[in-house]
């Protein structure tokens, strides 16, 4: 389970140590058949069968411990009833004895493979953290969450983005998302990020803010030789949170739609009309006025932005996850804890590694701080 905290990174958990105790399980469980069942039964399927989970389970020297005493369990069984010099007891005790090895030649395999995943997963992370910096964990009476998860599946990084600016305009932010992986999909998210925060402190209007990001990303792409350029298309969505006010302006641009949770309930802000930020190869694609939705936003509710690696997560039946369905009713303490919440039950859904990254941002209004008391005698200014 991963986990996400204000204004950071999250990722994959360890495996469960009740898990790891599944090969000592399987040769407790061998010796009491060879003890109590009748002679004729043997267990050599228990203990061939416990080096082979211990691979990758346990470390090395775990896995040698298990295949050790796996052998030595399975010869004092056969000396005990007396077939250890028969035939039939020294193929099984090799056999056994092979299985064992091989256990150990895996999992000395897994284990380099294991650390060569880990540096690259730290290298994407450390690339990812350079490209995704962590917003403030509040601004105002906004409290600000942000979590980035790559697919478990691969150690490439994903073009999946988010930013948190205070302008003078007020709190702005971006969900998006490349398409791609790998060098390609970061070179374009930080692309539309760059555009994004330049756009961001420049222009009064939200509208205006996509308009400039449009043609930025544009004369970029244009100063490129046809060999250089990227073949891909970007979605997003953008939010503004004007100060003082309760109300957050959207522009979404190809994106899933965001998610306001109040109280218990969860909808999906749907836009008036979708609009795309960039497609490269396509001209005159995201160049019209984009369409800003004002959306009520008291004190108490939050808006969460994600990827479509959270709404097109699949279950082993194939079906879709459904944010407003999981999330309604649940109760959560904050923007931190609601990503957390989320990633957990998106884990659950799909019963393992998820196949796309994940880019999620979640930004609640706290209800303004009570007046002090002045106390007897005096009146608030």
């Amino acid at each position: 389970m991963g986990r996400a905290d204000e204004g950071g990174l999250c990722g994959p958990a360890e495996v469960a140590w009740y898990i790891r105790l599944l090969p000592v399980v399987v040769l407790v469980g061998g010796f009491l058949v060879d003890m109590l069942a009748p002679t004729q039964y043997t267990s050599a399927a228990f203990y061939s069968v416990a080096p082979v989970l211990a691979a990758p389970l346990l470390s090395l020297q775990g896995t040698m411990v298990v295949g050790l005493v796996a052998i030595t369990a399975d010869a004092g069984v056969l000396a005990h009833f007396g077939r250890l010099r028969g035939l039939s007891g020294m193929s099984e005790l090799l056999t056994v004895s092979l299985v064992a090895v091989v256990a150990v030649f895996i999992n000395r395999l897994l284990q380099v493979r294991e650390s060569r995943l880990r540096s690259a997963r730290s290298v994407t992370a450390t690339v990812q953290r350079a490209v995704l910096p962590e917003p403030p964990p509040r601004v105002g009476d906004l409290r600000i969450a942000a979590c980035y998860e790559a697919a478990e599946a691969e150690a490439e990084i994903g073009g999946d983005l988010y930013a948190v600016q205070d302008t003078p305009y007020g709190l702005r932010c971006i969900v998006g998302d490349v398409r791609g992986k790998g060098l390609d999909a970061v070179e374009a998210a930080t692309l539309v990020l760059g555009a994004f925060r330049m756009a961001a402190d420049e222009r009064a209007t939200l509208a205006d803010v996509a308009g400039q990001m449009h043609r930025a990303l544009r004369r970029e792409l244009g100063r490129r030789d046809d060999g250089e350029r990227l073949e891909w298309f970007a979605t997003a969505v953008l939010a503004e949170f004007p100060h003082g006010a309760e109300h957050v302006r959207l522009v979404n641009l190809g994106h899933p739609a965001p998610l306001l949770l109040r109280g218990g309930r969860v909808r999906a802000v749907e836009p008036s009309e979708y609009g795309l930020l960039l497609v490269e190869g396509l001209e005159g694609v995201g160049e019209g006025d984009a369409v800003v939705d004002t959306v009520p936003f008291p004190a108490g509710s939050t808006l969460l932005l994600c990827t479509d690696g959270v709404t097109e997560a699949r279950d082993a039946r194939g079906r879709f996850y459904d944010p407003p369905a999981r999330l309604a009713g649940v109760r959560r303490g904050g923007p931190a804890e609601l990503l957390e919440a989320l990633l957990a039950d998106v884990h659950r859904h799909t019963g393992g590694p998820t196949d796309d990254d994940m880019a999620l941002l979640a930004v609640t209004r706290d209800a303004p701080s009570p007046s002090p008391d002045p106390g007897p005698g005096r009146r608030a200014p």
